[in-house]
């Protein structure tokens, strides 16, 4: 099929290089302009445009969809399909009605739930057990399409966001090659969304990024393996600021304290009560230095049994 990709992320990469693999026409890829990045703020190109350059295709970057000369230059790109990949603008209806087989979006997890732009990390601060993709067709709602195709993955007690994502990522990919093979051959029949069932995931904030030691282990484990690899749970000791990169459920240590608070120090980590039960603590990042192990941490910044993990106090 002649194809319009639209994505920006690494999530999105996957799917383009298996569109490439199942032999389709990719005859542009429309991605974000490049952006600023890191401390000298040097424009950095998306990873979509990256491997778009690589594999020798067309690169288009709007700063704007809506933009009437960029809606022409895709009408005169005359494409059977639009897929959408994580992009990060809304399609207005003249791009949506454009193609002859639609707008094909590929969303990152089991619609109706989980809409919005962030599903992944919230899958796993929810501690959902499954997750998965959805092709749909788009329309002018978010996420709100009839629905073509599901795959689904399950999610252990462990798996953070970053693990999810990549899986999800291949997936999806997977998935979306499937779905224009029969959408072509007339084999799909677009099932509406219930839209009583819908959920939403919105972007993160530093609100839902802050550990509340008084939730339970649980709670708080999910958080942590949800902000993980970005952007990181975090929390205070006296006046240090701390991501919590790595925690585990176990029920070994026969302690009890405050929430917050530093109840043991062993082999296997730092111990710290939460709102039911002590939480083992594997991997933390202080402020402004690289993911370290417990222990490192522990002769590093000298800490001890009684003190408390939360607000800032220094």
């Amino acid at each position: 099929m002649r194809i319009v990709f639209m994505g920006t992320p690494t999530f999105a990469v996957n799917s383009l290089e298996q569109l490439t693999q199942a032999g389709h026409e990719i005859i542009a890829v429309i991605t974000q302009p490049d952006r600023p990045k890191g401390r000298g703020k040097k424009l950095s190109p998306p990873p979509v445009k990256e491997k778009a350059l690589e594999l020798g295709l067309k690169v288009l970057q709007p700063e704007k969809v809506k933009d009437s000369i960029f809606i022409e230059k895709l009408q005169q790109l005359n494409p059977q399909v639009i897929v959408v990949v994580a992009f990060g603008q809304i399609l207005p209806k003249a791009i949506l009605d454009l193609p002859e087989y639609g707008c094909i979006n590929v969303h990152a997890s089991l619609l109706p739930r989980y809409r919005g732009p962030a599903p992944i990390h919230w899958a796993i601060i929810n501690g959902e057990t499954e997750s998965g993709v959805t092709t749909m067709l788009m329309d002018e709602g978010l996420d709100t399409g009839d629905m073509l195709l599901k795959a689904r993955v399950l999610i252990d007690q462990n798996m953070t966001t970053g693990e999810l994502h990549d899986r999800l990522a291949i997936l999806g990919g997977q998935v979306l090659v499937e779905t224009l093979e029969k959408l072509e051959k007339n084999l799909l029949k677009p099932e509406p969304q219930n839209h009583e069932l819908a959920t939403y995931a919105p972007l993160l904030t530093k609100e839902h990024e802050k550990i509340d030691w008084k939730k339970s282990a649980v709670s708080v484990h999910n958080l942590v393996r949800g902000m993980n690899p970005w952007p990181g749970a975090y929390t205070f000791i006296e006046d240090r600021r701390i991501k919590i990169k790595e925690t585990r459920l176990k029920d070994k240590l026969d302690l009890q304290g405050q929430p917050g608070e530093v109840l043991a120090i062993t082999s296997e980590g730092l111990w710290v009560q939460t709102g039911d039960k002590p939480l083992l603590i594997t991997k933390v990042q202080p402020s402004g230095k690289n993911e370290m192990s417990v222990n490192d941490f522990v002769n590093g910044y000298r800490i001890k049994p009684g003190q408390i993990f939360g607000e800032l106090n220094g």
